[in-house]
């Protein structure tokens, strides 16, 4: 039997322990271990690499406490906007969704025009029709508010700034040797109406290629963009031969001299090995080899 893995993350951010609490802290355990399961499962049961990406993060997007789907942070207009992306390394063929307000897992719409669009992404009104052509789960605008992300805008208006938020993903490596990328996210805090970050860009936020790795990224997504941070950990493992762990290190440290904000992702090679950088306190994160016992983390320790 060949390696099958599963990494996820929740999103990286600047917080303590004090800042977090012991019960929010159970909760993301909690939210991580079922994110994890539910792709792993499909993985363990013969499933595809791009199906249990899917499964992972659709489940935190159903889960209020991420900030993507359910709970994704405000625009400035006090709107929710969600970007996703997916992405086959068997095939590279790849589904992305940008500025959609109704759907509830846009993870799930951008797998649907991966398998169903000729295009790769698609975004706002034309996407919700695609949306609905194809008999995707919408919801109403209440159904993604939370108070928790409402106080989190009406501080960062008090601050007149624009606050980073998390985003979720998944890489995956399959029973036959298939490897898979999604990422989805709400978001930046009181983020201009509009705005497009990394996730939804194939190369940057999300990439997947079964020669050569799978990675899924989240931080400030501007910087994510300009340094093309997944495109650059496949050639630092392409052409530099590097392990995936470093390239993780050397794709997120390229151009600091010009690039600020902080560059936090997770990765896969096709051999099954992991990679986990963040530049951070925290990363939300777990992972799971094989039959071997789950891996749950958010601090350094």
């Amino acid at each position: 039997m060949n390696d099958f893995v599963i990494v996820i993350h929740g999103g990286a951010e600047n917080k303590t322990r004090q800042d977090i609490g012991s019960d929010m802290e159970a909760a993301y355990r909690r939210g991580l271990e079922e994110a994890l399961l539910a792709g792993w499962q499909i993985l363990n049961n013969n499933g595809t690499a791009v199906d249990a990406v899917e499964a992972a993060v659709k489940t935190m997007e159903n889960n209020y406490l991420f900030n993507a789907g359910k709970g994704g942070a405000f625009t400035e207009k006090y709107k929710n906007e969600f970007d996703a992306s997916i992405m086959c390394g068997k095939t590279l063929k790849a589904g992305a969704v940008a500025g959609v307000h109704r759907v509830k897992n846009p993870i799930t719409l951008a797998k649907t025009i991966l398998e169903k669009s000729k295009h790769v992404l698609l975004t706002g009104e034309g996407a919700e029709e695609f949306a609905l052509e194809h008999q995707l789960e919408c919801k109403p605008a209440e159904y993604f508010r939370t108070k928790k992300q409402l106080d989190e805008l009406e501080k960062t208006k008090e601050e007149e700034k624009i606050k980073e938020f998390d985003t979720v993903g998944a890489v995956a490596l399959d029973k036959n040797g298939n490897l898979a990328a999604a990422t989805s996210t709400g978001g930046l805090v009181n983020q201009h109406n509009g705005r497009v970050g990394d996730t939804p860009i194939i190369g940057s936020g999300t990439y997947a290629n079964n020669d050569v790795c799978a990675i899924s990224c989240t931080g400030e997504g501007e910087g994510i963009m300009r340094a093309v941070v997944g495109h650059e950990v496949y050639a630092q493992v392409k052409y530099l031969k590097l392990p995936i762990q470093d390239a993780c290190a050397q794709a997120a440290n390229m151009y600091k001299d010009k690039i600020e904000g902080d560059k936090n992702l997770i990765a896969l090679d096709p051999q099954g090995n992991i990679g986990i950088y963040y530049e951070t306190k925290l990363m939300f994160r777990a992972f799971r080899k094989n039959n071997q016992p789950p891996t749950v983390a958010i601090w350094e320790d």
